[in-house]
């Protein structure tokens, strides 16, 4: 097995209960995928990219000036009652070039009910930040938020701490008012 590293995203206030819970679904790994495989999810992310560009005409400017990023083209959510959770498998990018996989959990504490598909991009400022991510380091700071693609939304959107998270919507209904905790796992394409 390969060397994997795993960390979270999501404020410090979701607390002690949703970090146990996301780093209990953090057994999972990034997947190790083949020629073929590596294909398609390149298509799927190209394919998520060209939705987010069409929804918010200021992300291709924001994505230019990135020094790489994530992207989950599918990932999906669902809770009942008081939990629930997210996963989703994607690439990471540097240069515009594939170098590694990457797998979404998500956990959340709170009243929900639901389940939606969403895709998800988090955006490099820089090398340093690309390096932090993966090698374990990520983590937004506890005012940290996602910017939902629409409409010339990205023109305002800025780098917190070296990274930029876009989610948009791709079906489904959810209602919460809950506390999440994301992790992720990453694997160079190279193992």
């Amino acid at each position: 097995m390969g060397v994997q590293k795993a960390f979270r995203v999501g404020s410090r206030a979701g607390g002690l209960l949703a970090g146990v819970a996301v780093f209990g679904l953090v057994g999972c790994s990034a997947p190790k995928v083949d020629d073929d495989g590596l294909a398609r999810l390149e298509r799927a992310c190209d394919e998520a990219m060209e939705r987010f560009r069409a929804d918010d005409v200021a992300f291709g400017a924001f994505e230019d000036a990135a020094h790489g990023a994530a992207v989950l083209p599918s990932a999906g959510k669902g809770g009942v009652i008081y939990f629930g959770g997210a996963s989703g498998t994607g690439l990471i990018y540097e240069g515009g070039e594939p170098i590694g996989t990457t797998r979404l959990s998500q956990a959340s504490v709170g009243l929900q009910l639901g389940g939606q598909a969403f895709s998800q991009v988090v955006f490099f400022e820089d090398a340093a930040a690309l390096e932090r991510f993966t090698a374990g380091e990520f983590e937004f700071s506890a005012g940290a938020s996602a910017v939902a693609a629409d409409y010339g939304a990205a023109s305002g959107a800025v780098f917190d701490n070296g990274y930029a998270t876009f989610v948009m919507s791709r079906g489904g209904l959810m209602y919460e008012v809950s506390l999440a905790g994301q992790a992720f796992a990453f694997r160079p394409l190279e193992e």
